[in-house]
């Protein structure tokens, strides 16, 4: 039996609308910071962290990381509701393959119809896959079930996940090594509560679920990390584009420590945190963001923009 850990957070996460319904141990450069003061009662996206400012490394354009946008509809939908944004995102028109890779990602009923009905150049991936192969799991979907089905991608570690569901980041690392030995690729998110943030612990905590990752894994090639501040998820509330930045390059920063210098470069870290089509190309215009995992705006015709902003990266 494999052991779930306690969630390092149990804040609530808001599920999007529909639009069609109504309108390791940390490394030493992670400082730690000075508590911030906050009221609940006004908050404003929490200032950013601080640390020491990482080595540089090869911008997107240099390494190649080609833009990457995920669309998660987290539990949404119905027949007629998912025909209808599938015909949108056909209809709609969106930056090359040479320019954009996009992934949409609707609930498992869902997945053949999709797949089958969207253009070809958008791809499908689950919400999420159990840690070992199928069996007397109740509930749960094999990685080996979504090969089958041809779907080529799986959000793993997701904030929901971990604390609707207690998934402990071991647990997460021990579910994206599954999947990537079944070939699976793999959308891996990290992020940091309201709480750890404001105590000065961000940078420590995603070193910290990164490291679950990296202590199962070897190959990188099929791996996309997301960074999502669990305190901007469904609350409408974006980090500014600094903020995104910052924690981005230190995250690639610590990769290039703890990994390798060849997979930090080449690895994409996207950001996931009530992106909309108007705060999407000022985050798309920085040098460690190379993509979005978009939650509630993914289900209306802005996704489409949200795609286009990665045209900001190869202007």
């Amino acid at each position: 039996m494999v052991a779930r850990g306690r969630p390092a957070s149990c804040g609530h996460i808001a599920a999007p609308s529909l639009y069609i319904l109504a309108p390791a141990p940390a490394v030493s450069f992670f400082l730690h910071k000075k508590k911030r003061n906050a009221t609940k009662s006004n908050l404003e996206p929490p200032s950013p962290v601080r640390p020491s400012q990482p080595d540089p490394i090869p911008s997107s354009v240099a390494m190649g990381r080609k833009f990457f946008v995920g669309g998660n509809w987290k539990c949404n939908g119905t027949v007629e509701q998912v025909e209808s944004i599938v015909n949108t995102l056909n209809a709609g028109q969106i930056a090359s393959t040479d320019v954009v890779e996009v992934v949409v990602s609707p609930p498992y009923v869902f997945l053949p119809t999709v797949k089958a009905k969207l253009r070809p150049e958008i791809q499908v991936a689950a919400q999420n896959c159990w840690v070992k192969k199928g069996g007397a799991f109740t509930g749960e979907v094999s990685a080996e079930m979504l090969v089958n089905l041809g779907v080529p991608w799986v959000i793993l570690g997701h904030s929901e996940r971990r604390s609707l569901m207690g998934e402990s980041s071991e647990f997460v690392g021990e579910k994206v090594a599954y999947a990537l030995a079944q070939g699976l690729k793999v959308i891996a998110c990290v992020g940091e509560t309201l709480e750890q943030r404001e105590a000065g612990s961000t940078m420590e905590v995603v070193a910290e679920q990164t490291k679950a990752i990296t202590g199962k894994i070897k190959d990188w090639t099929n791996v996309v990390v997301a960074y999502e501040p669990v305190w901007a998820i469904g609350t409408g509330k974006v980090a500014t584009p600094a903020q995104a930045q910052e924690v981005h390059a230190n995250l690639r920063d610590w990769l290039k420590t703890n990994v390798s210098p060849e997979v930090a470069a080449s690895t994409r870290i996207i950001y996931g945190g009530s992106v909309t089509g108007a705060s999407c190309k000022e985050l798309a215009g920085q040098p460690d963001v190379d993509g979005f995992l978009v939650g509630g705006a993914s289900l209306k015709p802005e996704f489409i923009d949200i795609i286009n902003a990665a045209t900001v990266k190869s202007a």
